[in-house]
């Protein structure tokens, strides 16, 4: 499984430098917008319930922590702060989306 070896919260978004010696960096509003917790995804149709435009433009990550050893959670400065983003969905996000840019071999 491909685990980030480095987590830096930047002036843009979080980057991520995979073990893979990939760097990504996730625009810090995309990657709030990705939360898939009861509160921003309904549980049982997968619906997102999230009003987009609650988030604020310039939000931004001022913390994260590890889940375990698949997974980050941020707080966000809405104050939120339970999604948790596994690894394996930040590196989809990567490979699908135009809004991730990523530098390196994957």
């Amino acid at each position: 499984m491909t685990v980030p070896a480095q987590i830096e919260m930047t002036g843009v978004g979080v980057q991520i430098a995979w073990d893979n010696n990939q760097t990504c960096t996730y625009p810090y509003r995309y990657l709030r917008l990705q939360c898939a917790c009861a509160a921003c995804v309904e549980e049982m149709t997968g619906r997102p319930i999230l009003n987009v435009a609650s988030v604020p433009e310039d939000i931004i990550a001022v913390e994260y922590l590890k889940v375990g050893k698949y997974a980050l959670q941020f707080l966000w400065t809405d104050g939120h702060d339970s999604g948790i983003y596994p690894f394996e969905k930040l590196l989809q996000l990567s490979e699908n989306d135009n809004a991730v840019i990523c530098q390196g071999t994957s």
